[in-house]
């Protein structure tokens, strides 16, 4: 992903947000608050020619150096590209990207009513390790999120 992928990068990003079920967002922000959140390495888009299809890149779970292996995962894709793999295709790419960036745990914040989204982590390796209830309150409803991760097959870093 590059700063000119951006615009078609935010308008996917939006159109998830307008389902209700991918974030607690609200809105989509400007880029450099965008990329000041996201790592920088792991940032993909899928492509179908010129037409951007989706993309993924990950979040720091924790600005502490203890956790710099771990990372939240996003996987955002067009509505007109949705139930073709490429969903599939960034989060096989995703996962990979990371293992090569030294990222042994990843980690998807799900709702459960997107569940499509849960059996594409569950497709990939990523297990559910619990649900949060009532997390967190979206236009006056408490909306629970199923917390799923992976764990990556690194050598022992010691």
């Amino acid at each position: 992903m590059r700063i000119e992928d951006w615009e078609s990068v935010r308008a996917i990003y939006i159109q998830g947000i307008s389902t209700g079920d991918a974030t607690f967002e609200q809105s989509a922000p400007e880029w450099a608050a965008w990329d000041a959140a996201h790592l920088p390495c792991c940032r993909l888009v899928a492509r179908n020619g010129a037409e951007t299809l989706g993309w993924a890149a990950l979040t720091p779970y924790s600005r502490r150096q203890v956790y710099a292996g771990v990372a939240e995962v996003s996987v955002y894709v067009a509505e007109a590209a949705r139930g073709q793999g490429v969903g599939a295709a960034l989060l096989a790419a995703l996962i990979a990207d990371s293992a090569k960036h030294g990222i042994w745990t990843l980690q998807a914040g799900i709702f459960p009513e997107n569940i499509a989204s849960i059996r594409l982590h569950q497709r990939f390796g990523f297990r559910v390790v619990g649900t949060r209830e009532r997390i967190g309150c979206m236009n006056g409803r408490w909306r629970d999120v199923v917390l799923m991760e992976r764990r990556a097959q690194l050598s022992d870093p010691r």
